[in-house]
């Protein structure tokens, strides 16, 4: 075991991990972050988003000694003061029905809102390519992550 620190949801934390640890069971199994899941487990679906260093990354695809350093943000970590407009805007409209892949469409979709404040549609299509939705059919999500950007 070797432990590592880095920041996770604005705190620093030191874990120990083994080698082979990957990020995601890391979060979910040793420090109770439940927001990114496991999914595909090969970096398809999108589930297991969190935010590396501000960009959207795969947790289940991340050696958790890789994020020694590093800043990691979930879903628990954004909007902990009060809703982010993209969550706001994903309550009213519906955007989500079972709610699997919600953590890592909306930490994806709030990198995209952050970098392109307000994106077309085919923005919007583009950054969420790699997230799975089972549920809605993507016009929910992609309705709300454009009245978050302010588009109708």
């Amino acid at each position: 075991m070797t432990n590592i620190t880095f920041v996770l949801n604005g705190e620093a934390r030191t874990v120990a991990v083994d080698p082979h640890d990957v990020l995601l069971d890391v979060l979910r199994d040793r420090l109770g972050i439940k927001s990114p899941k496991a999914g595909c487990n090969r970096g398809d679906c999108g589930t297991c988003t969190v935010l590396l260093d501000g960009r959207s990354a795969r947790s289940c695809l991340i050696l958790a000694v890789e994020v020694a350093g590093h800043e990691i943000t979930t879903l628990e970590g954004v909007g902990a003061e009060c809703l982010t407009p993209l969550q706001e805007s994903c309550i009213a409209l519906d955007a989500f029905q079972c709610g699997y892949c919600a953590p890592g469409v909306i930490l994806t979709a709030t990198e995209l809102l952050r970098d392109n404040p307000h994106p077309s549609e085919e923005e919007v299509k583009e950054a969420l390519a790699g997230n799975l939705c089972r549920c809605t059919g993507y016009r929910s999500i992609i309705d709300a992550v454009m009245a978050a950007g302010g588009s109708p």
